[in-house]
């Protein structure tokens, strides 16, 4: 079949999902995953896995557009205003989820270092949408409400650059032994920090760049050339394309006074891009592989919810945040969703041999959440009695 028309159906397909999945009370992302797995290689192969292999393009740009709208989140002067406690509280729960994933495959499981440090790298990240849509819903005011906006933020970039390092590190330990100083050492720091300058280079094109656009679309233009060149110069280079675009982000946002201009026509152009990004995740998922994880999935999901809980407890406890918050902030931040996801993909590219279990431990995490988030964010803002008016659906 046509490739073209094979995109197509999975656009119209992957539409289709999302809107049914909300018919039932779940996110599009669900709906796209599921899409993705039915016409993907291990059900009715609409999509071969050579399809797979042409479309990691897509996956490629998407993920530097998210980076990108992930840096924006870094905004000195509004942190500034937040004070630190939210701070402290993010990294205690990056750092916890992702020692207590590490720990448990390593040591419990005996799983290889570098998967062991790749998959806890990924447990970093939250996906707080579900849990704001029922903070909405219920109208919730109060101590845990009001720090979750801002630990989730900074949570999404300490995630996205903890990665960024991980995969720089484990690429380099993956080659095997018999590695120089430079090679196991030198290497992965010249990645990581020669894609953050890179990327504040860009950052700081794109701020004069975006001054001298006429509209939204030449903005827009502007916008897509830059992280494409980001992106492929750090290619070239053989620097974090990850990192690169996230620092371009934070140097954006924080050195113009209207960058909003810049995402709100990002915005407009990146809705299809996501949709594919999550249905070819689902495409990517090898159903024997799923089918066979047993407990390492369960233990990936216990041990990252120890870990957030355990985290976000210390952390909040080492601040003297209120009681509300030490007991409950951790359950808002379970959730998994997008954004690991597409971090997971790029574990198919840089580390091809592990790929098919990180990514099916990941899925399965995320449409675990999209199922029971919702009822574990109300069952945890109901507790804090920060309920102010209730809605219809959750009752």
């Amino acid at each position: 079949m046509e490739m073209l028309l094979k995109l197509a159906i999975v656009v119209l397909i992957g539409c289709l999902a999302g809107r049914v999945a909300k018919t039932f009370r779940l996110s599009n992302v669900f709906g796209f995953i599921i899409a993705g797995m039915l016409i993907g290689p291990s059900c009715l192969k609409l999509l071969t896995n050579n399809d797979l292999t042409l479309l990691t393009m897509v996956v490629e740009i998407t993920v530097a557009i998210l980076a990108f709208k992930i840096g924006s989140e870094f905004v000195i002067r509004d942190m500034r205003k937040l004070g630190t406690s939210f701070v402290f509280i993010a990294f205690a729960e990056v750092a916890g989820a992702f020692l207590a994933v590490f720990f448990a495959m390593f040591f419990l499981f005996k799983q290889d270092f570098v998967f062991s440090m790749t998959i806890a790298a990924l447990a970093a990240a939250t996906a707080p949408a579900a849990t704001i849509m029922v903070m909405r819903q219920y109208r919730s005011d109060g101590p845990v409400t009001r720090m979750l906006i801002p630990v989730s933020a900074l949570d999404g970039v300490l995630g996205v650059v903890l990665f960024g390092i991980v995969i720089s590190i484990a690429r380099i330990l993956g080659k095997g032994a018999g590695l120089g100083i430079w090679q196991s050492v030198g290497r992965p720091l010249f990645e990581i920090f020669g894609g953050l300058a890179l990327g504040a280079l860009f950052g700081l094109a794109l701020a004069l760049l975006g001054k001298k656009a006429g509209d939204s679309d030449e903005l827009l233009v502007f916008t897509l050339g830059m992280i494409l060149a980001a992106t492929g110069v750090a290619k070239a280079l053989a620097l974090s394309p990850l990192l690169a675009n996230i620092m371009m982000g934070v140097v954006l946002v924080n050195l113009t006074q209207n960058s909003n201009r810049v995402f709100f026509a990002l915005n407009q152009f990146t809705p299809p891009l996501y949709l594919l990004l999550f249905t070819l995740a689902g495409s990517s998922l090898d159903l024997g592989v799923f089918l066979n994880m047993g407990l390492l999935g369960l233990g990936y999901i216990l041990a990252r919810a120890i870990g957030k809980l355990a985290g976000a407890w210390i952390g909040s406890r080492g601040v003297k945040a209120e009681g509300v918050v030490q007991e409950h902030l951790g359950v808002t931040l379970l959730p998994q969703g997008g954004l690991s996801i597409a971090l997971a993909l790029l574990v198919r590219f840089h580390l091809p041999d592990m790929s098919a279990v990180v990514i099916s431990i990941i899925l399965l995490s995320v449409l675990l959440y999209e199922i029971i988030g919702p009822f574990i964010a109300k069952a945890a803002i109901q507790r804090a009695g920060e309920i102010r008016g209730m809605g219809s659906i959750m009752r």
